[in-house]
């Protein structure tokens, strides 16, 4: 039997190719060596999303996305997270077991409790429990099922060592009845650059969307911050953030030409622009087309995400099963 790697995707805005070459594609990929299985994690979305109308668009907008990108639900469970209610029954028993100064060490409380205290405000002002217990949900995403891996980016390494540290409290108290999940990091992809050069996210603003119309992409990649050196002169590949996010969508010969030209001279940052954009408009224009299309069919797509669920909850019921006899409940 396959062991299971376990990914999962917040509905909170448009996918770009930051989530794409990042998460997406290597979640993907592992569906030919483990059971992998994909979720969209709209009750993390809550901490900030509270719109129902947004919640739910959003939520359509992603699964759709993942679809169009060769997520295959025959190969792959692909669910809603709040169609698993055991979620949230897992989730109050990892409470009671996680410490408060493990929740105080979480990254995402810390840089929270960071920007109020330069704010000149209380440390908690306008933190939510919901931010502050994050962590205990997404350890109760990843143990539920069983995973052995869940691939995320070194800034989330933190939140399997948290699902980690919890499993073992349970497991030294009751036995086993976890696994201890891994992180499975690619290196080579761990930091996609946005425009601005600094790490491509939303709260950035800086971001090239996958799935943007040919004039808006080409009007993003256009604005990717480059320093002010002319085409005759020789250049660093390696400080350039065009580059950066052009070495994972050309060929090998294509990277290695086009670095021989930075160092050498005679590239214009226009035209590896322009390249680029090429590159990134081909690369996903058959996708955007199957996008469009499916984001219209609310039914196909509930349906989908329906009989994923039922998969995912016949695997976390075994465990909850388990878990709830070792406590001593029914």
């Amino acid at each position: 039997m396959k062991n299971i790697a376990l990914s999962g995707i917040k509905p909170t805005g448009e996918l770009h190719i930051g989530n794409y070459l990042g998460m997406i594609k290597p979640a993907l990929d592992l569906a030919s060596d483990y059971q992998a299985l994909y979720f969209i994690a709209d009750y993390h979305a809550l901490t900030t999303v509270r719109n129902r109308k947004v919640m739910n668009r959003l939520v359509y907008e992603v699964a759709a996305s993942l679809l169009a990108l060769g997520l295959d639900p025959a190969k792959i469970v692909f669910f809603r997270q709040a169609d698993i209610p055991e979620i949230f029954e897992l989730t109050w028993i990892l409470s009671c077991f996680t410490s408060k100064g493990l929740l105080n060490r979480a990254h995402a409380y810390k840089a929270a409790v960071d920007a109020n205290q330069s704010a000149g405000k209380q440390p908690d002002a306008d933190i939510n429990a919901g931010l502050y217990n994050y962590p205990v949900l997404m350890a109760a995403d990843i143990l539920l099922y069983g995973s052995h891996y869940v691939p995320v980016g070194q800034d989330q390494r933190q939140h399997v060592e948290i699902a980690r540290d919890i499993a073992e409290t349970i497991n030294h108290r009751y036995g086993k009845v976890f696994i201890l999940p891994q992180p499975l990091i690619r290196e080579e992809v761990r930091t996609i650059p946005g425009i601005d050069g600094r790490k491509m996210s939303k709260n950035y603003n800086n971001t090239i969307p996958i799935f943007a119309d040919p004039k808006t992409l080409r009007k993003r990649v256009m604005r990717i911050v480059t320093d002010s050196k002319r085409p005759a002169e020789p250049k660093n590949p390696n400080e350039c953030n065009v580059f950066a996010i052009y070495r994972y969508f050309a060929s090998p010969q294509a990277v290695q030409t086009k670095k021989d030209q930075y160092l050498n001279g005679g590239l214009a940052y226009s035209d590896i622009k322009q390249e680029l954009y090429d590159l990134i408009d081909s690369k996903y224009a058959k996708s955007r087309e199957i996008y469009l299309n499916l984001v219209q069919d609310q039914a196909h797509l509930d349906t989908i995400l329906k009989h994923g669920a039922e998969k995912a909850r016949a695997m976390g019921l075994r465990v909850m099963q388990k878990l709830r006899s070792k406590i001593g409940f029914r």
